[in-house]
């Protein structure tokens, strides 16, 4: 594992890893202010999960690379957990999305089978926002899955476990010569511990991104809210044989000087494991 950036094999990067609502300022300047945004390639295969506020960085990355004449890759494949706010708040201002050249994809899998046109198209409307996604210039194809099924992208065998969640989220894993990552946000657990099939979805991992909203303490005053504790998933990973962790959806009130405190703490309970940052790239060969 290393931080590099790799066109091959397979990475993570990091472009938003907060949860429930966006902050800045110097006290959260380390880890980062976006809401989620996670960029995953496999084999030079671009997938991002969630379109949170670190879309919207990505999306200018993307300009960036291709400079402002040139042409982004025909498709750009968008898998969302769920539809709550602070996962698809960069969407409209996502630049391949203000480019006539581009094709979005969505994939939901939380909806019993139905994409996320409908729930996007109440969002995105007056009043609640002045132009609906279809009057931007980008292409958007929407695709309904049931989280549990593995789905076939551009090549690729994506695998999804359906998460307890409000209204359900899907986690999804990415395998590639024998190295795997799974991304699991949002989730409850369970406090009877880790069920069977959550165990078998992550079994052998890498890396496991996990939702880690609440310290034990916050935890018992939030039951039902659909978040969990970095040491929760320290034991998921433990009980599925995960090599290591990614403390994710950080509590927004959270500033950098505690987060580095948790982080010494969960390097020690399971090594290897870090705290999510913005900019940060972990690549398996």
């Amino acid at each position: 594992m290393t931080n590099t950036t790799a066109d091959k094999g397979l990475s993570v990067r990091f472009w938003g890893v907060r949860g429930s609502h966006p902050v800045c300022g110097p006290r959260f300047a380390y880890f980062g202010g976006n809401t989620p945004c996670v960029e995953v390639s496999v084999d030079g295969q671009r997938f991002i999960v969630d379109a949170g506020a670190g879309l919207i960085e990505l999306g200018q990355a993307l300009c960036r690379d291709v400079g402002c004449d040139g042409s982004f890759p025909a498709d750009v494949h968008l898998l969302l957990s769920h539809l709550h706010h602070d996962h698809i708040s960069g969407l409209p201002f996502f630049k391949p999305a203000l480019r006539a050249d581009s094709v979005i994809h969505t994939w939901c899998g939380n909806l019993d089978g139905a994409s996320a046109a409908a729930a996007l198209g109440e969002m995105y409307r007056p009043p609640l926002f002045p132009i609906s996604l279809e009057q931007l210039p980008a292409t958007f194809e929407h695709h309904g899955f049931h989280a549990g099924e593995t789905l076939q992208i551009a090549g690729r065998q994506i695998r999804t476990c359906l998460l307890n969640h409000p209204s359900g989220a899907t986690g999804y894993r990415f395998d590639h010569n024998g190295r795997a990552v799974c991304y699991i946000s949002d989730i409850e657990h369970d406090a009877s511990g880790p069920p069977p099939e959550l165990k078998a979805f992550v079994a052998g991992a890498d890396l496991v991104i996990y939702d880690s909203m609440f310290l034990e303490e916050e935890y018992c005053r939030c039951i039902g809210w659909g978040h969990s504790t970095w040491r929760e998933g320290v034991r998921l990973c433990r009980e599925g044989g995960a090599r290591a962790m990614a403390m994710f959806h950080l509590h927004p009130d959270r500033d950098d000087e505690v987060h580095r405190n948790i982080e010494r703490e969960l390097a020690l309970a399971l090594p290897g494991s870090f705290v999510a940052r913005e900019g940060l790239t972990v690549t398996f060969d």
